[in-house]
């Protein structure tokens, strides 16, 4: 049952805030106080169903050394968004025209930090988390990313392709920034990070969905596959190789850390019995 009641209590925070959000589409102030509003509680719901259900302390999302890991993440969030946005300039398909819509990007803050924790929290904290007790590391990272980029689908001017693009290079490589730190917080900023880089800064299309105007003006054109068309630059073969090679990087540093489970312990722990006291 505390699988039932930690989908139920996340998915609840995340179908109502978003809502809410949305519904304040054109009021960028309102919208970055209230995304803001809804990330801190996503958090703070989760950290309190997993203590009530698992009876042990959250400590995916201990507030010790919360601030650095999301500043960290967010820094490589945009970072790793800048680099894939040069390379698409390099080629001619990127091009800036002058400054666009600071208002547009505060907005954007709100939204994207909705997102990014109501996700994480959802996709790494519930869904790869629990996995991983029954199936190990490496197919939980599997099955969570294929989820979270099916989960795509759903969005305007998805195709199979995009949910490729985002399983890959962002299922797998939150997945593994998770891994590696065992905590919620770097894979929270490095998401919101990537999407505020998107829309907030480049003012690109985010998996698909069209956004305001960031703090730049700027067109995207070319290839499909290498500014991702519609879909935005996730779907270009930069973002698949740049979070590839992270989600690399992060493995590489979990299993340096011992933060790999393989199967045999995941199923020895499975069936385990669980003393009542």
């Amino acid at each position: 049952m505390r699988v039932v009641w930690q989908v139920l209590a996340v998915v609840a925070v995340s179908a109502i805030g978003g809502n809410a959000v949305n519904a304040l589409d054109g009021s960028p102030w309102l919208t970055f106080g209230l995304g803001l509003l809804v990330a801190v509680v996503s958090v703070l719901v989760y950290g309190w169903v997993v203590r009530r259900t698992e009876h042990r302390p959250s400590t995916e999302v201990a507030r010790k050394g919360a601030g650095s890991a999301l500043g960290r993440g967010t820094l490589i969030g945009v970072a790793l968004f800048g680099v894939v946005i040069a390379n698409i300039a390099f080629l001619g398909h990127y091009e800036i025209h002058g400054l666009g819509s600071v208002t547009g990007a505060v907005g954007l803050v709100g939204f994207m930090a909705a997102a990014a924790a109501t996700e994480e929290v959802m996709f790494r904290g519930v869904l790869f988390r629990l996995v991983e007790e029954r199936t190990g590391t490496w197919i939980a990272l599997s099955l969570s990313g294929l989820v979270f980029g099916l989960v795509h689908l759903m969005n305007p001017h998805a195709d199979l392709w995009g949910a490729v693009a985002i399983a890959i290079e962002a299922g797998g490589m939150l997945g593994a920034a998770y891994i590696a730190t065992r905590s919620l917080w770097l894979p929270i900023g490095l998401h919101f990070g990537w999407n505020f880089a998107a829309a907030g800064i480049f003012s690109t299309e985010v998996s698909g969905n069209n956004t305001p105007q960031g703090l730049l003006d700027t067109t995207t054109s070319g290839p499909k596959l290498i500014s991702g068309g519609a879909f935005g630059p996730e779907g270009s073969l930069y973002s698949v190789l740049f979070g590839a090679l992270m989600t690399i990087g992060f493995m590489w540093l979990a299993h340096r850390r011992g933060n790999l489970v393989p199967r045999r312990r995941a199923d020895r722990a499975a069936a385990a019995p669980t003393l009542v006291r």
